[in-house]
């Protein structure tokens, strides 16, 4: 299909997930299968069986085995008091969490039988920081596309355990593929494919970091513990994930390229991990990170909730927004380590350019082969659905005064 299909509303839903949502109904209510609990306890015994206690706890500290028990007592409580999820989010609510439980263990026992894994050297990062909807993207696939950095590629960050031989793009061939039956308009707000460069979104899903769940459900209490609580466990599960898919692909001492949103609320936890890291930092004028932001959550929540509404999205990704700035400002304020800035504007007006100036602030040089290769990147993204989403923005109303009227609600 060459077009996506019409995005009517913000908060629509597809024929195809209402359906799934009432087959899902009708199977508890029938008694054919039982509604599992988004019970801590319950997702434990399922999700760690065949599993160890010592799988658990494997290389971790005993604060980093507890903040992962912490978040998942903290995250099913808010999905049970707040979310106000349909069988369809529930379904999917379940499926997520035994999943973040069984990759826990699998690494875990990985880390015990082969712990070299989790200690391999690696070239120090560049990490790409910025607001979602602010250009992270490009730059992130621009800067993997130079022959001389790395990126990680969508399935192992949502399968980060690593196997011979490897299934995983298949796996995530068939993910992909349902989740766009559910979600015709998902390719509209990020291009995805199995194998591509993407961020490293799912391997935070799976230290139970909240930057994927509060992007479907409505969590706020548990967003708001998350924000004011050390994120230095999830980081350590992060960099030790990041050392063993790279041993995985023999590529360590190649630069790898990290991005995700989250990145710019956590900043000092990932430079902490690794602290030769140099940083991008990009920006985008602020009401249209907005509303690309509340478009893209709107999506991807309104077919998992009994009572989709697009006010607390708004209001939700306001705060956010304004929150992750303050906190990126003040961490390239204090962190020693070299950045570069590039706007979105910047980018459309002349990407060469702007990756021109990238390099020359981070010290590196822009070859010919890098060029090369980033121009064949930015080709293969022409034909990607992400370009009709500003498309849908403007047809939903969600505009700079729609921006500012929320802002004031907000604020009051």
């Amino acid at each position: 299909m060459s077009q996506p299909p019409p995005r009517p509303h913000a908060l629509s839903v597809s024929p195809f997930a209402c359906r799934a949502d009432r087959l899902i109904k009708e199977l508890w209510d029938r008694k054919i299968t039982p509604k599992p609990p988004l019970d801590p306890e319950f997702l434990w015994q399922i999700g760690a069986r065949g599993y160890t206690s010592e799988d658990e706890v494997s290389c971790r500290s005993a604060d980093e085995v507890d903040d992962f028990r912490e978040r998942l007592a903290r995250l099913c409580h808010s999905l049970r008091e707040e979310a106000d999820l349909n069988a369809l989010g529930h379904t999917m609510a379940y499926g997520q969490l035994k999943k973040a439980i069984r990759e826990r263990h699998a690494l875990g026992r990985l880390w015990r039988t082969r712990p070299e894994l989790a200690r391999t050297a690696i070239a120090a990062p560049i990490i790409v920081a910025g607001q979602m909807r602010s250009g992270t993207t490009r730059v992130h696939r621009l800067l993997a596309a130079d022959p001389a950095h790395c990126g990680t590629r969508f399935c192992d960050s949502h399968h980060p355990v690593p196997a011979r031989p490897d299934l995983r793009p298949l796996i995530s061939r068939a993910a992909l593929a349902m989740a766009r039956r559910i979600n015709p308009w998902l390719d509209t707000l990020h291009p995805f494919s199995p194998t591509r460069v993407d961020e490293e979104i799912g391997w935070l899903a799976s230290a139970l970091s909240p930057p994927s769940y509060e992007a479907q459900w409505h969590v706020p209490s548990y967003v708001s513990w998350s924000e004011g609580r050390d994120p230095a466990p999830v980081y350590a599960e992060f960099a030790r994930i990041l050392r063993t898919d790279a041993a995985h692909h023999g590529n360590a001492d190649r630069t790898r390229i990290l991005k995700c949103p989250q990145f710019s609320e956590d900043l000092p936890a990932l430079v902490a991990q690794f602290p030769g890291a140099r940083i991008v930092s990009t920006a985008r004028e602020q009401n249209a990170v907005w509303a690309s932001a509340v478009s893209m959550v709107a999506c991807q929540s309104a077919f998992q909730t009994c009572a989709p509404a697009l006010a607390p999205i708004e209001s939700a990704w306001m705060r956010k927004i304004a929150m992750r700035e303050r906190r990126l400002n003040a961490s390239l304020a204090q962190l020693p380590n070299p950045v570069a800035r590039v706007t979105f504007e910047q980018l459309n007006r002349d990407w060469r350019e702007a990756m021109r100036a990238v390099y020359d602030a981070l010290g590196a040089e822009l070859t010919d082969a890098a060029l090369a290769a980033m121009e064949a990147e930015l080709a293969r993204s022409e034909g990607d659905w992400h370009r009709h989403h500003s498309r849908d923005i403007a047809g939903f109303g969600l505009t700079a005064s729609e921006a500012g009227r929320i802002g004031r609600r907000a604020a009051g």
